[in-house]
């Protein structure tokens, strides 16, 4: 559970491939095309130009280097062919990447073309809330504040916490110990210990919580049919706070904030 400061590094830089891989995305126009061509465009990135290894092809039987999760999809969406990004979509893509023998894990909500804007306020809320919970991250802080930072700020803007499903440990393994609730009461649960590494990957609903798996065993929607959204990073316990591996040049002014 607890990396050296030198495997730190090592998840770092495969971080910091992967903030690469999203900062791509934004310069790529999404509307018109298929699931499956961003998963290939992404395959190519990491394999053949960054030299890396997508991790998430072959994890659990699963076949592709991404979920692609498009409106009341709430996660593990998978690409295809007819699965077409339109205009006022918004659609997650859920990326890992190994290096050097560590993974990082990270995602975005992207706004498709012109997005409504009950559609545009749930996204922003959904990254808020992402970094009200990174910001609870500290040594000594418990895995409980992190989640009520998450959920408090979900609840004040009128959405539900899915519940379902959690953020987690990662390191050589994909998904390592501890579980990271996305709700939760203060001063509760695992106390956090530098060099520790985790997900924070929170998915808020437009209406109710609940959600459903489809036939095919790994698209996860919302049983009301109404919007999701989530984002993610990989992060570390650090002496005195939290480093984000998977950070985004465009987000350094938050870790500042």
């Amino acid at each position: 559970m607890i990396k050296s400061p030198a495997e730190v590094e090592l998840m770092a830089e495969s971080g910091r491939l992967l903030a690469s891989v999203f900062s791509y995305l934004d310069h790529q126009e999404l509307a018109g095309q298929t699931t499956m061509q961003v998963n290939d465009l992404v395959e190519d990135l990491i394999v053949n130009q960054l030299g890396a290894r997508p991790a998430s092809k072959g994890q659990y039987g699963y076949g592709f280097v991404l979920n692609c999760s498009r409106n009341e999809v709430v996660c593990h969406g998978v690409p295809s062919t007819e699965d077409v990004l339109q205009d006022g979509d918004i659609v997650n893509f859920d990326i890992t990447l190994e290096k050097n023998g560590f993974i990082a894990d990270s995602s975005k909500t992207f706004l498709i073309g012109t997005v409504a804007p009950q559609a545009k306020r749930l996204v922003q809320t959904t990254y808020e809330a992402l970094w009200k919970g990174i910001r609870a991250v500290r040594p000594g802080a418990r895995l409980g504040d992190v989640g009520h930072a998450i959920e408090r700020h979900a609840k004040r803007a009128g959405y539900s916490i899915v519940r379902d499903y959690c953020g987690h440990g990662i390191g050589r393994e994909m998904h390592e110990e501890p579980q990271v609730l996305h709700f939760g009461r203060p001063g509760t649960g695992l106390t956090l210990r530098e060099g520790m590494v985790f997900t924070i990957e929170p998915m808020l609903n437009q209406g109710r919580r609940t959600v459903r798996t489809e036939a095919d065993g790994w698209t996860v929607v919302t049983t009301d049919a109404k919007l999701s959204a989530q984002f993610e990073h990989t992060v570390a316990v650090t002496r005195d706070g939290v480093r984000v591996l998977t950070l985004r040049p465009e987000e350094a002014a938050l870790v500042r904030a």
